[in-house]
């Protein structure tokens, strides 16, 4: 006669984790919270600790020991996916600190998201398609990997733009034979900006700015030119860039702030008409440059090269240009515009369109790179604000912001007439 006996048998594919389903949401809340805090510290807020590499990772392991249980395969995976795709993006914003050698945190931080995030991704999308067939498991892949890169696409720039390593002077005034003055300015908001004034002979004087994630150091040759036209020049580093102080913000929004303290100086100067008194700008400077005009009325002229944009209004030519496509990004360009907004203090600037609307006095010589057609197009739209105040050159050959590069004799010309012109120079 047989015996039967009750054999417990192991549970395959299950975790050792006995805590009850309370406990393991607690410890998944915790983690997100231990997460979300560290990221907030160091991104919104630049608030630093040895600590928060630990946190982060203390959080990570909260959150899969408290989901790992109770969760089905398919809410795991697509959290996972997710999750990894968010780290992954914010990640890949802070990698300018690591190759700008930039805050040490944030080096060490940007990387280990990006990887971190990425295995979270392949991870989640294993976890996604677990006991399905190859059509399910090749739509999960390719699905995974659209996800990673819509949030790469919307979140990096934004992380890049508001958290900006820093940077350092290259070259000074001297290096191209220019006699220059160390100059100091504080913005209405309490930040004092550094830069340099190279005085002029015919009265006259322009701010001149540069572009993101550089310093004054990289416009001295067109400062070189416009000087030896009797331009007096004063060069201000962006906030958070250069000698500055004060948090950069690489898509210029604190353009406006920087350039009133600028042109205040001039004007204050017994060497400068204050009546003649303008801005010239690369890139981001030039966008600065449209902006700063709609509110600062001792501005009488504006030179923008490779200037596009600053906000999701600067992109509404997009579906005219590129069709569904171009519609589609005009949508995602909202959502980034979100992010951005959210992770800076600084306020929402015009829209350069409506910031040449809103200066009817002011004329406006906008230079666009011909290798590059989104500024040709760009620079049309914001042209259509006031046809008869915009000029604009197109520079066959030219790079972004490659002008003076590319032409120097007819970017010479043909700046200077236009200051000339407007600013009443030589």
């Amino acid at each position: 006669m047989g015996i039967e006996t009750d054999v417990p048998r192991p549970r395959t594919g299950r975790s050792t984790w006995t805590a009850d389903a309370r406990a393991d949401r607690a410890a998944t809340v915790i983690g997100a919270a231990v997460v979300g805090w560290v990221l907030f510290q160091a991104i919104v807020v630049h608030a630093f600790s040895w600590l928060q590499p630990l946190a982060l990772v203390i959080g990570i392991v909260l959150i899969a020991v408290g989901a790992r249980e109770h969760l089905g395969d398919a809410v795991r995976g697509a959290s996972a996916i997710v999750g990894g795709a968010l780290l992954a993006a914010i990640g890949v914003g802070l990698l300018p600190h690591l190759l700008d050698a930039g805050t040490f945190v944030l080096a060490v931080l940007g990387p280990a998201l990006v990887i971190g995030g990425i295995a979270l991704v392949a991870l989640g999308a294993r976890r996604l398609v677990a006991g399905h067939g190859w059509p399910a498991k090749l739509g999960g892949g390719l699905g995974s990997v659209v996800v990673l890169a819509l949030f790469v696409w919307l979140l990096a720039p934004p992380v890049a733009a508001t958290n900006v390593p820093d940077s350092s002077i290259s070259s000074t005034p001297a290096d191209r034979g220019l006699a220059a003055e160390d100059v100091s300015v504080v913005t209405t908001d309490g930040v004092e900006l550094a830069g340099w004034y190279v005085a002029g002979t015919n009265g006259a004087a322009v701010v001149l700015r540069h572009g993101a994630g550089s310093t004054s150091s990289d416009v001295l040759d067109e400062a070189a030119v416009l000087n030896r036209n009797g331009f007096g020049v004063l060069l201000l580093d962006a906030r958070g860039h250069g000698r500055s102080g004060g948090r950069a913000m690489d898509f210029g929004w604190y353009g406006d702030l920087d350039i009133a303290a600028g042109t205040a100086y001039l004007a204050n100067r017994t060497d400068v008409d204050p009546g003649r008194i303008g801005v010239v700008g690369m890139s981001m400077g030039g966008e600065e440059a449209i902006g700063a005009a709609a509110a600062d009325p001792l501005i009488e002229a504006v030179v923008a090269e490779g200037a596009t944009g600053r906000t999701s209004a600067d992109k509404v030519w997009l579906s005219d240009a590129y069709g569904w496509r171009g519609a589609l990004q005009e949508q995602l360009e909202k959502v980034q515009f979100w992010f951005t907004d959210y992770l800076t203090d600084a306020s929402p600037p015009v829209a350069l369109h409506d910031a040449v609307a809103d200066a009817p006095d002011v004329p406006f010589l906008l230079i666009t790179a011909g290798d590059v057609a989104d500024e040709a197009s760009a620079a049309d739209h914001i042209a259509s604000a006031a046809p008869d105040r915009v000029d604009i050159w197109n520079v066959p050959g030219a790079s972004h912001t490659g002008g003076l590069a590319t032409d120097p004799e007819t970017w010479e010309t043909t700046v200077v007439q236009f200051l000339d012109e407007h600013l009443g120079g030589s």
